[in-house]
C-alpha cells in the first residue's frame, strides 16, 4: 500500500486543514482536545462545536450524500482523522450515534429509518447510548435478559443495562433486548431502538475512581418503543449487533488512537522536562510505545481494507481492540514510572494538567478530585480492556474464529 496522498488526497487534506483554521478558534481551540472516556469537560461547548462539524458535513463524512454525507472514501476518512487529531480538536460527543450507530443502521436499517434518524445525528439534535451489557451478561452477551413484548404498534421493554456511556446525555438508545421468550442464548433478540426520555427509563451513574461518572445504570420499567424501531428482523438481532460490535472494536476508535500519538508525546515531553529519560527502562519503555502506535496505526488501516471489501467488519476487529486497549493500558503505567513518587502526590488546582498528577477542587462539604491527563489516562484505560468486549473474550475471538482453533470447553 502506498501511504502517501494522491494529488485529490492532498487537495482533500488541504480542504481539512484549512476548515479547522477557520473554524477551531476562540472557545472551541480552548478546549484543547479535552472531552472523551472519563472527562465531560466543556460537553455543553463540544456539542456546539459538533453541530458545526454536522453542518458542514464532517459529521456523517463516510455516509451516502442521499443521506447527507459527502460519501468520503476511506482514505478521505483516515485523513480527516489524521488531520482532526494533529489539529487538538475537542473529543467527539456523537461516537455512539455517528461511529457505532450510524454505521449499523446504514448497513442495516430501511429507508425510512435513515432518512428518520441520520439527519438528527448529523445535526446534534439526538445522542445515542448503547444499550448491551447486563449485570448478567457482559462479555456473555447472549445471556441477555431485557425483555420486550409486543403491544398493538408499540414494544414494551423491562430489564436493566449497566456500563450504559453517557445514558445521561443520550435521548436515544440501540439496545439489544430479548423478544422471544421460549430463545436462550444468541437466538431471539432483537435490535430495538428505545427513545430514552419517557417515564419507563430511569438512569443511574456510576461513581468511579475517576471522579467521574460518565457509565450509567439503566433500568426498564414498561418502557415502549413504536413496533417499527426494530433494526434488521424481529429476534434476528444478534447479527445486528455484532456488526455494531465490529465497527466498534476497528474503525470506530480510530481518531481515538490517531489521539494516543498526541498522549505519548505529551508523555515523552513531562519525562524529558523532569529528566526521565535519563533512565534506560524508562526510555526504553517510551520507545517501545512509540513503535506500539505506529503498529496500531497500520492495524487500523487493515481494518479499513478489510470493510471496504466486506462491507461489514468480521471477527477480526477484535485483533486491533486487543492490541490498542493494552497498548493504551501500559502507557497509563508508564506515566506513572515517569511521574515516580510524585504520582500519588495532589497538586495545586491551577497547576499544569499535564505535568502534575491531581488537582484537588472542594465543592461544599464534598471533595471531587479532578485529574491531570497522566492519572486520567492510567486509571481509565484499564477499564478499556474490559468494554467492548474483555480482553479474554477477545483472544478466544481470535483463537476460534480467525486462526481456528479448538473451542474452548464450555
Amino acid at each position: 500500500m502506498d501511504f502517501r496522498d494522491t494529488p485529490d488526497e492532498a487537495a482533500f487534506r488541504a480542504e481539512v486543514r484549512a476548515w479547522l483554521a477557520e473554524h477551531l478558534i476562540g472557545e472551541f481551540a480552548a478546549l484543547g482536545g479535552r472531552g472523551g472516556p472519563a472527562d465531560e469537560h466543556g460537553f455543553d461547548l463540544r456539542v456546539e462545536w459538533e453541530k458545526l462539524l454536522g453542518t458542514d458535513r464532517w459529521l456523517g463524512l463516510s455516509w451516502p450524500e442521499e443521506y447527507g454525507g459527502r460519501d468520503a472514501s476511506f482514505a478521505e476518512q483516515i485523513i480527516f482523522s489524521e488531520e482532526y487529531a494533529k489539529a487538538d480538536a475537542p473529543a467527539r460527543v456523537s461516537f455512539f450515534g455517528e461511529g457505532l450507530f450510524a454505521p449499523t443502521l446504514l448497513a442495516y436499517g430501511t429507508d425510512e429509518q435513515k432518512r428518520r434518524f441520520l439527519p438528527k445525528i448529523q445535526s446534534v439534535e439526538e445522542l445515542w447510548c448503547q444499550g448491551y451489557s447486563e449485570p448478567n451478561a457482559g462479555s456473555d452477551l447472549a445471556n441477555v435478559a431485557t425483555k420486550a413484548v409486543l403491544d398493538g404498534d408499540q414494544w414494551v421493554v423491562n430489564g436493566q443495562k449497566v456500563w450504559t456511556t453517557l445514558a445521561h446525555r443520550a435521548q436515544w438508545c440501540f439496545c439489544v433486548t430479548r423478544t422471544d421468550p421460549a430463545s436462550h442464548g444468541h437466538h431471539g433478540l432483537s435490535y430495538l431502538l428505545i427513545p430514552m426520555d419517557q417515564p419507563g427509563v430511569e438512569v443511574r451513574p456510576l461513581k468511579q475512581m475517576t471522579g467521574t461518572a460518565e457509565f450509567n445504570e439503566v433500568f426498564f420499567s414498561d418502557a415502549r418503543t413504536d413496533k417499527a424501531n426494530v433494526l434488521g428482523e424481529v429476534s434476528d438481532g444478534w447479527k445486528v449487533a455484532m456488526a455494531t460490535l465490529g465497527f466498534e472494536r476497528g474503525t470506530a476508535f480510530l481518531s481515538q488512537q490517531l489521539g494516543f500519538q498526541r498522549e505519548l508525546q505529551d508523555l515523552i515531553e513531562v519525562a524529558q522536562k523532569r529528566g526521565a529519560t535519563a533512565h534506560p527502562v524508562i526510555r526504553q519503555e517510551l520507545a517501545d510505545s512509540y513503535i506500539g502506535v505506529q503498529i496500531m496505526k497500520y492495524s487500523g488501516m487493515r481494518m479499513l481494507t478489510g470493510l471496504v471489501k466486506k462491507g461489514v467488519l468480521g471477527p477480526e476487529s477484535s485483533i486491533g481492540k486487543l492490541y490498542w486497549s493494552n497498548w493504551h493500558r501500559t502507557l497509563g503505567e508508564r506515566a506513572m514510572h515517569v511521574l515516580g513518587a510524585d504520582a500519588s502526590i495532589i497538586a495545586d488546582p491551577i497547576a499544569d494538567p499535564i505535568a502534575d498528577p491531581i488537582a484537588e477542587v472542594t465543592d461544599g462539604a464534598e471533595s471531587n478530585y479532578v485529574l491531570g491527563e497522566l492519572h486520567r489516562i492510567f486509571m481509565f484505560s484499564r477499564s478499556e480492556t474490559i468494554y467492548a468486549g474483555s480482553s479474554e473474550i477477545q483472544r478466544n475471538i481470535i483463537g476460534e474464529r480467525v486462526l481456528g482453533l479448538p473451542r474452548e470447553p464450555r
